[in-house]
């Protein structure tokens, strides 16, 4: 992986797929002290790993296995590991049970983990020691404004309803407000913060983290960790090199490539797929329940759902039955096509 540093850009190259890097990226100079903190085993022996995290706050759909057997397959083309991690950082909405139906509907699939299921409930004490190192630096700040407060002053930033914070309270002084807050990641002034990137099957992604991201939070206002932070430092800390991921997640690469920049990490190579929809183009969803993993286990074998939807990708010339170990050999991320597919 070669990374280049302009200021005041940022750009990242990422070396292709098909290349093996020849030292250990996402280790430096603070691996020590995170060893002797955390106890974490590192990816010393540089092998190839990618993951799955999903949140455990329903059933898998379609569009989930998707990701999952696409992020699977590249990495086993690669002879790498698949991490598993189970993104439970929701208290409110996730539920131990779907946690378990998701790993049984993966085993199901024949998609199996090398390591895991690593539960981010139960990394707390991580999260906060690298949120503190960015609190003394400066770099975040309290936000106290409500959800209607920011829409009060923005309209939506894109079609997906996404608004981009102002920075209401990026220069508040300290006193001035009281009750609970959410935590923001401060992102550099406008010209300041732009962030190139290569995804391994979108291309080059240029990226002003202040015009269409803003500040974004780190924590919660109830207390409970962002996803953002959570992400950056589990992919680090475990040792990923590759994130395979629906291409609604694009815009959240830059602000993990800045965070991780920010705590001493270098991120992982970012690769994104389209997405599955239904025929009026909504990306399915947890809603979706004729679509969901109880529906489809009802009515198919896995190797049914694994040809359709390796049809559907251009891994193969029709929808045959096949499992995902037999389209190992024959992976290739440019037969996939960047239009979503319609399901």
């Amino acid at each position: 992986m070669h990374i280049i540093i302009h200021k005041p850009n940022i750009i990242y190259n990422f070396a292709p797929h098909n290349l093996n890097t020849s030292t250990p990226h996402h280790l430096n100079i603070s691996t020590s002290q995170h060893l002797n903190t955390y106890n974490i085993m590192y990816n010393t022996e540089n092998k190839q790993k990618g993951r799955f995290a999903p949140s455990p706050t329903g059933r898998m759909h379609l569009g989930n296995v998707f990701s999952a057997l696409l992020s699977w397959l590249s990495i086993k083309a690669q002879g790498g590991d698949w991490v598993l991690r189970i993104e439970d950082i929701d208290p409110q909405r996730s539920h131990m049970e779907y946690a378990d139906l998701i790993m049984s509907d993966l085993e199901w699939l024949g998609l199996t983990w090398d390591e895991g299921p690593f539960y981010q409930s139960e990394r707390g004490e991580i999260y906060e020691a690298e949120l503190k190192k960015l609190t003394l630096r400066g770099l975040t700040y309290p936000c106290y404004c409500t959800r209607a407060d920011i829409l009060a002053t923005q309209a939506p930033h894109e079609s997906d309803g996404r608004v981009v914070y102002k920075g209401t309270c990026r220069n508040l002084k300290p006193g001035t407000h009281s009750g609970p807050a959410a935590i923001r990641m401060r992102v550099p002034d406008e010209g300041e913060g732009i962030i190139t990137f290569v995804d391994g099957h979108y291309g080059e992604q240029t990226v002003d983290l202040t015009t269409q991201c803003g500040d974004f939070i780190v924590r919660r206002k109830d207390g409970a960790w962002a996803y953002q932070l959570a992400v950056v430092v589990d992919d680090a800390l475990m040792g990923i090199t590759e994130v395979v991921r629906g291409r609604d997640l694009l815009l959240s690469s830059p602000q993990q490539i800045y965070l991780a920049n920010q705590l001493g990490f270098v991120p992982p190579r970012f690769t994104h797929l389209p997405l599955l929809c239904n025929t009026v183009g909504q990306r399915l969803s947890k809603r979706d329940r004729s679509l969901d993993m109880e529906a489809l286990r009802s009515r198919f074998e896995a190797e049914e759902i694994i040809g359709m939807l390796a049809y559907k990708a251009g891994l193969q010339e029709s929808p045959k039955r096949v499992t995902a170990e037999e389209l190992v050999a024959g992976f290739d991320w440019s037969n996939i096509g960047i239009t979503d597919i319609e399901f």
